[in-house]
């Protein structure tokens, strides 16, 4: 143990660590990793999303913050654990959550509140361009906020120069390259598998409409270039590390791996590359990506995206804006329950008792029915939020089943989607992989397993997820030695690795199937919620 210590002080001092840093919906995490792609030390930093006029956003002053507190945190533990300073890195790379509308002039000025993954504001725009294309455009896309400025006559949009994702942003402000992974800009305009870029047909079609509304601009010179993984996306300016390490120790020329979405980490963090593999993220959003051995017979607008992998290959996901949200703010509730009696119990053991008590529930949680939709749902068509929790006149209502029933909502608008590729599509995948905060939970595999009908895996780094998925893609731009991203990862990263395999039973799945009617059914009153609570 001593020995390895020394090692990884050794390899930090000598600039030979990677780091990658994830922007998810609630935090930022910074995980630096050493030469066997370990994580050795992380630092985070908490944020929300606040609703400003009707619009989910998070500040640029946030942002920033929000990227020099996590990497202050993973320094200090890295000086705390191996007693030296970090000043150099071998590589880095930032992700951050899909999707969503930054804006700025051609003086690099914001020219409205970044709007965030979260909103569902932009139907008209996904309607339009999906027929126009004959492709799924969902509604969190960046062009359907673009396109649905331009529909809403915003007085911004013959100002905007450039328009890119959070980890755009970010990479932006670290190196001064306008550029974005080709997974993250899968997620916001189609990318023709073929050449592994936009796909430029498409473009062309976009360039027409604009124009024919009087818009004098080329959709091309507003978005940033996209990469594969692999390929270095610049390299970290004197500005970038003043921006990161406020202490002024880090040293610049860091090469940096094209910025990823979160899908994209995803995938890599739970070695679902190639074809015929799958990952379920599940935290606050959940979605699944499944990687393609041909295209889907028709589009799903609205239900199913394309994206692609980090390296190009054609992926089908399922996403629902909430998973987590709700029963994070119940467990809260019962966390003030407990302290208004005089007691304190530690959040991670709080989570793990009240968690764990789904195992105890009854396979259809007894006639209980949550709603999580803190925001609305383009999978279930809803368009607002209105959480909910009802319960049938002669349910059974206890806590096991309260708290089954909160996982299993949490994976409703998520198996609507799914269902499109197991039963229409026959898409056949050799392996599902979980990752994220859901999964540190037994209770959580067992209800993914039962939503999914199918095993689901979860390594022993998914708590990691993002930001270590993020750190590799940046040790694959210098390690990868002209390997495939998908053979670098299973010779290098989990040919050893460690995993747990959750198998639901037959009454498990029959269980979630029978909670999934009842939420089907119960949509009804989701829609008379909205219609009749402000």
């Amino acid at each position: 143990m001593a020995d390895d210590k020394k090692r990884i002080a050794s390899e930090i001092e000598s600039g030979s660590a990677v780091l990658g840093i994830e922007f998810g919906s609630t935090r930022i995490k910074a995980v630096l990793i050493d030469s066997t792609n370990t994580p050795v030390a992380s630092g985070a930093f908490d944020w929300e999303n606040t609703l400003d006029n009707g619009i989910w956003t998070y500040s640029l002053d946030e942002i920033h913050t929000g990227l020099a507190t996590c990497y202050a945190e993973m320094k200090k533990d890295v000086k705390e654990k191996y007693g030296v300073t970090l000043t150099r890195l071998a590589a880095f790379g930032v992700s951050a959550m899909m999707h969503g509308y930054l804006a700025f002039d051609k003086n690099d000025k914001l020219l409205v509140p970044f709007r965030t993954w979260r909103n569902t504001i932009t139907g008209q725009a996904s309607a339009e361009l999906s027929a126009l294309f004959n492709y799924p455009i969902p509604e969190r896309w960046s062009i359907s906020h673009f396109y649905q400025a331009v529909l809403n006559n915003e007085p911004h949009v013959k100002d905007v120069a450039f328009f890119t994702t959070l980890a755009g942003y970010v990479h932006w402000q670290l190196s001064g390259e306008k550029v974005l992974g080709v997974g993250d800009a899968s997620g916001m305009f189609p990318i023709d598998i073929a050449t592994k870029n936009y796909n430029q047909k498409m473009v062309a079609q976009f360039d027409d409409l604009i124009a024919k509304k009087g818009l004098n601009c080329k959709l091309l010179d507003l978005m940033p270039k996209a990469i594969c993984a692999g390929t270095q996306a610049g390299t970290l300016t004197a500005a970038g590390a003043k921006l990161l390490d406020k202490d002024g120790d880090l040293l610049a020329g860091v090469p940096l791996a094209p910025p990823e979405g979160d899908a994209g980490t995803g995938m890599v963090a739970t070695n679902s590359v190639a074809p015929r593999t799958g990952n379920v993220s599940a935290g606050t959003s959940v979605f699944a990506m499944v990687v393609l051995e041909k295209d889907l017979s028709k589009a799903y607008s609205g239900k199913i995206d394309l994206v692609t992998t980090p390296d190009g290959y054609l992926t089908a996901m399922a996403h629902a804006n909430n998973c987590t949200g709700d029963y994070d703010a119940w467990i809260k509730l019962f966390a003030q329950a407990i302290e208004a009696c005089g007691f304190k119990v530690a959040k991670p053991a709080l989570y793990d008792a009240l968690l764990g008590a789904a195992l105890k529930g009854e396979k259809d949680c007894g006639g209980l029915l949550p709603f999580n939709y803190i925001s609305g749902e383009s999978m279930t068509e809803i368009n607002e939020g209105r959480p909910l929790f009802v319960r049938a006149q002669n349910a059974n209502f206890n806590l096991p089943n309260f708290m089954r029933a909160q996982l299993f909502t949490a994976l409703g608008a998520l198996r609507t989607g799914m269902d499109i590729l197991f039963d229409a599509e026959k898409v056949k995948i050799d392996r599902l992989t979980g990752h994220g905060g859901f999964f540190k939970a037994e209770a959580g595999l067992m209800a993914m397993a039962a939503a999914m009908h199918t095993p689901i895996s979860a390594l022993s780094t998914a708590g990691e997820g993002g930001p270590w998925g993020m750190a590799l893609l940046a040790a694959y731009l210098v390690k990868g030695n002209g390997r495939n991203l998908g053979d670098y990862l299973a010779a290098e990263v989990f040919a050893n690795s460690a995993s747990s395999t959750v198998e639901a039973t037959k009454e498990d799945i029959e269980g979630f199937n029978k909670f999934f009617a009842a939420y089907t059914k119960g949509l009804a009153v989701e829609k008379a919620a909205i219609a009749a609570i402000d």
